[in-house]
């Protein structure tokens, strides 16, 4: 976050957030997975995409939101991460399983070069790919990737990015909950601003005069 408008909470900046541009990519590459190996006109398809699709949303809307109530930016940002990890991920592990294909373990060398790759936008010093063979090259190129690579290489490679995404957004809520604890809410940063405002040149000691928002000092 960095904008900050006078009695405001910092603000926005989700675009530069890691959490937000690995679910961004794992919700373009939901769409094109399921546009390949799932039924378009079956329940399942329109679930994983909309559970992509609140991942990424619920970062940008809780970043909004955190102008004016941290509670609301936790509670969103949990919401994306429960969309992904309680119903998007479960949905790869249902389609691999369902079809008979591996599941690869998380500390497979699969698995571990897998994240690796993911871990850069684009994957860096890459030695040639055999011929007929389709590689990762980055988390940019997620979605192109899905679209060639086999059923089980593709849903590995969605849990890989679904599982970054997850562990993220875990941190972003430790991060904020510190925050919170630290520096708390919309209301007491109202009650701050309005106070030093009201504060001579030169002055360092509260108005105690004025008490109207000491009863009020949670979050709304």
């Amino acid at each position: 976050m960095s904008k900050h408008d006078g009695v405001l909470l910092p603000h926005g900046g989700y675009e530069n957030l890691r959490s937000y541009k690995v679910a961004e990519a794992v919700y373009d590459a939901t769409i094109v997975f399921c546009d390949r190996f799932i039924e378009k006109r079956s329940r399942t398809h329109d679930q994983m995409v909309q559970a992509a699709r609140s991942g990424v949303r619920n970062i940008s809307e809780g970043s909004g939101a955190a102008a004016t109530s941290r509670k609301s930016e936790m509670y969103l940002t949990n919401i994306a991460r429960a969309s992904l990890s309680d119903e998007l991920l479960k949905d790869y592990k249902s389609f691999l399983l369902h079809r008979g294909l591996r599941v690869w373990h998380k500390d497979s060398r699969e698995a571990l070069a897998m994240r690796q790759r993911l871990s850069h936008d684009i994957a860096p010093n890459l030695p040639p790919a055999k011929s007929g063979t389709v590689r990762l090259t980055g988390l940019a190129g997620l979605s192109e990737f899905v679209a060639e690579a086999d059923p089980e290489l593709a849903a590995n490679a969605m849990l890989c990015a679904v599982n970054q995404a997850v562990y993220l957004l875990k941190r972003q809520l430790e991060s904020q909950e510190r925050t919170f604890l630290e520096k708390g809410g919309f209301t007491e940063n109202l009650y701050r601003q309005r106070i030093k405002t009201r504060q001579p040149p030169g002055s360092d000691k509260s108005d105690r005069s004025d008490k109207s928002d000491r009863s009020d000092r949670r979050e709304p």
